[in-house]
């Protein structure tokens, strides 16, 4: 057997079957190199920015050419070096990046900015159309640019992830900005966001059931806070339970209830959203004026007007102002507080889209 079967291997060998044979095979197209431009945000306060270094060097590695303004990442204690180190090529004007084919930013631009677009140009940033003059409007169509506004984008299953993706992030730093205002190092009343054994848990009201109430409620339960939800949306309510796994405090938005309930509060988070125009004013004037001396309220929803009759905006160098003892928080872009973090999670978002592009 030894003997015949280097023969059987001959024999095959020498069919045809084993033969080289040619065959046509499918040369995938090469995809158009994009020109990437990521200008220095220069909007007040806005500390974001889309893409990280980690994100930059894999679109540099995937043929991809991208400029960044010097100093584009220091809110986020990203360096130059970092971005040059990425294969980014550092630029020191923002004209020089707006040459770019793409340009990606976070804050709308402003209309010195608008200035530097060029036609037909792509632009992906926030847009707040609504909120835009009509000077604003005709510069930007003058420019025939294609504009992609972060509020806009949407997956097919319906979700926004970029709207998505900050409203978990606000909701929770929400309860870790109560957190700080109840404690003596920001002169609140010294009290720990949370409870341990033997003292009673912090009394937390979130009006709102959306994903923003969701974080702060997930964040708020962490800590060892009582929870109570408040929303109009019988659907947000149960699906807020569901997703968290737990059957927690939930009502829906009867004056009477809420004043108790805020009677009692030590965190008040105002989570409510607005489809379209200002969010509706749920807690007046009188009832914050009945609750506890040294609680403190965070209106989250401060961007569309808030939904405490007693907000006032503030920013991040002047966050709160007291009223009736009552310390408020207010700042419209708590994303911010926590850029790197921000900036990480659109710079996940957008990276696989770039390179698909």
């Amino acid at each position: 057997m030894s003997e015949r079967f280097p023969k059987g291997i001959s024999a095959l060998a020498a069919s045809a079957a084993l033969q080289p044979l040619e065959a046509m095979l499918e040369i995938k197209k090469q995809k158009k190199q994009l020109f990437i431009g990521i200008p220095k945000e220069t909007s007040f306060q806005e500390n974001r920015m889309p893409l990280i270094p980690q994100s930059v060097s894999l679109l540099v590695n995937n043929g991809h050419e991208v400029k960044v303004e010097a100093g584009a990442g220091a809110e986020s204690n990203f360096q130059d070096s970092d971005f040059s180190e990425a294969g980014a090529q550092i630029v020191y004007t923002a004209e020089e990046v707006y040459k770019a084919d793409i340009v990606i930013k976070v804050a709308p631009p402003s209309l010195e900015e608008l200035d530097f677009i060029q036609p037909r140009q792509y632009l992906i940033s926030i847009l707040q159309m609504n909120m835009q003059n009509e000077e604003y409007i005709r510069k930007l169509s003058a420019k025939k640019v294609t504009a992609i506004g972060y509020e806009y984008m949407h997956e097919h299953t319906g979700v926004y992830p970029i709207i998505q993706a900050m409203s978990e992030i606000v909701g929770s730093t929400g309860i870790l900005i109560a957190a700080e205002y109840l404690s003596n190092a920001f002169s609140g009343k010294g009290e720990l966001l949370g409870g341990i054994a033997g003292i009673p848990p912090t009394e937390v009201v979130i009006i709102g059931a959306g994903t923003v109430g969701e974080y702060a409620a997930r964040a708020a339960m962490g800590l060892g806070a009582s929870v109570k939800v408040f929303d109009n949306s019988i659907y947000r309510l149960r699906r807020l339970q569901n997703r968290i796994g737990s059957r927690i405090y939930t009502s829906t938005i009867v004056p009477s209830i809420l004043l108790k309930e805020l009677k009692n509060a030590d965190v008040a988070i105002g989570a409510l959203r607005s489809s379209e125009g200002r969010t509706p004013v749920v807690v007046t004037d009188e009832m914050v004026s009945e609750m506890r001396v040294g609680s403190v309220i965070v209106d989250i929803s401060i961007d569309q007007g808030g939904c405490f009759e007693t907000s006032e905006v503030t920013n991040h160098s002047q966050p709160v102002f007291r009223k009736y003892g009552v310390v408020h928080y207010c700042v419209p872009n708590i994303a911010s507080r926590v850029s790197r973090t921000a900036s990480t999670a659109l710079s996940n978002i957008f990276t696989p889209i770039l390179i698909e592009a």
